[in-house]
């Protein structure tokens, strides 16, 4: 288990020649990068190049074909059962409960985590987001850009040292898009920052770029 004092400056992120096929497809190729705390590591390519695939394989959320991913803290290796504590991830394929209120979501996924903190916090990072006063209401009445909010606020929750965007921006106005590149900014200096985009400011972030489908 981390604790607090652990959760940061000695974080490394080792993508060692990391290929995964699905059947005789293949998706990824020898794909090797490294970042540290502090950096962000930028995935770019085309649709179909594999960047959501290797967002997992960081995620250790499934296993590449060949290679290895590898998460140390202050030079100890950490499992992958450490995932839950490890990882915050934003993607398409976080799914939240639509008959939940945001709260309710945000209580469940601490619950899961193993998280004791308080009302407080979830209240706070909802209205970071932009979705103070809209804590209660079921998520089944949110936008697709108010949901995409609520994502970071779960992601954050935890503390995470390592950050995982996938399409960071996807369906939100450019106040929500602000809002998000702020958070980046904020996480930036104490984080393992991943994100997969191909919009030019978000590549442009990078200090780490892999290129896919090259």
């Amino acid at each position: 288990m981390l604790g607090p004092a652990e959760r940061h400056g000695g974080f490394e992120l080792t993508i060692d020649s990391v290929s995964k096929l699905y059947g005789a497809r293949r998706v990824l190729r020898d794909v090797a990068a490294r970042a540290v705390a502090g950096q962000v590591l930028v995935i770019a390519g085309p649709n179909g190049s594999g960047k959501s695939t290797l967002v997992k394989v960081i995620a250790r959320l499934i296993r590449p074909t060949d290679g290895r991913v590898l998460w140390k803290l202050d030079g100890r290796a950490l499992p992958a059962t450490d995932a839950k504590r490890v990882v915050g991830m934003v993607s398409p394929d976080l799914t939240l409960y639509d008959e939940l209120s945001a709260i309710e979501n945000l209580r469940f996924f601490a619950q899961v985590r193993g998280l004791s903190s308080g009302p407080e916090l979830a209240y706070s990072l909802l209205d970071r987001f932009g979705l103070a006063g809209r804590g209660r209401d079921p998520v089944g009445a949110y936008s697709s850009g108010m949901k995409q909010r609520l994502k970071y606020a779960f992601a954050l929750m935890h503390d995470p040292p390592l950050l995982l965007l996938d399409e960071p921006t996807a369906n939100l106005d450019e106040r929500g898009i602000t809002l998000v590149h702020d958070a980046i900014a904020q996480a930036r200096p104490s984080k393992c920052i991943v994100i997969a985009t191909n919009e030019p400011e978000e590549v442009r972030l990078g200090d780490v770029i892999i290129r896919l489908g090259a």
